[in-house]
């Protein structure tokens, strides 16, 4: 991870942009540690927070549609592939299904915010042919979150932006319950309302 926090470091925004955008592809780096400490780099360089996320969450959703389109174009086989070749993708792999049969269209918006499935949910939705507007809408909202509150832990903190991931390694039990359970809540205020207009 050092090697990926001394390039943003040294080269800023364009390097932000490129890690995220791998991370999203769903190589193997911690956005737990990249967006908190691009968030601290954008600040001690003033470049302003909203472009910092911008940029961010345009590179999560170019990284995201490879994930997609691979999903879309191997399906189920390649997924098998993944399960065979890293077992421990599998559970991962499999909370991503359920999670997409279960809320469909919000399941990738939810899913951007749960760590392991937020890895897998793009070759989910490609593999069970999501139409790449919805997923794409959908990742937007999920990423456009997920950046918006780890890159701006990291823009205030600025030099202690290390502290985010141990507050997040140590309060992930409490927090992902906490994201899930006011996502269902959302996600039932929406139906309501559609029931309500119909």
């Amino acid at each position: 991870m050092n090697y990926f926090t001394n390039l943003i470091y040294e080269y800023g925004l364009l390097a932000m942009f490129l890690i995220i955008l791998i991370e999203y592809a769903c190589f193997p780096i911690s956005s737990e540690i990249v967006l908190p400490f691009s968030g601290a780099v954008a600040s001690l360089q003033h470049i302003n927070y909203f472009t910092i996320l911008f940029f961010s969450v345009l590179a999560g959703l170019i990284g995201t549609s490879f994930c997609y389109t691979i999903g879309r174009l191997g399906g189920g086989a390649l997924l098998n592939k993944i399960i065979a070749k890293f077992p421990k993708a599998e559970k991962g792999i499999y909370a991503s299904q359920m999670k997409f049969n279960q809320y469909g269209n919000f399941a990738v918006c939810f899913g951007r915010l749960i760590p392991i499935c937020r890895t897998y949910i793009a070759f989910i939705a490609g593999a069970a042919g999501q139409s790449l507007f919805t997923y794409l809408v959908s990742s937007l909202i999920g990423i456009t979150i997920w950046n918006a509150v780890l890159i701006g832990l990291g823009y205030l903190l600025r030099e202690n932006w290390d502290i985010v991931g141990g507050y997040y390694t140590r309060y992930k039990d409490i927090i992902l319950p906490l994201v899930v359970f006011l996502g269902m809540v959302i996600l039932v205020h929406v139906r309501k309302d559609k029931s309500t207009k119909i």
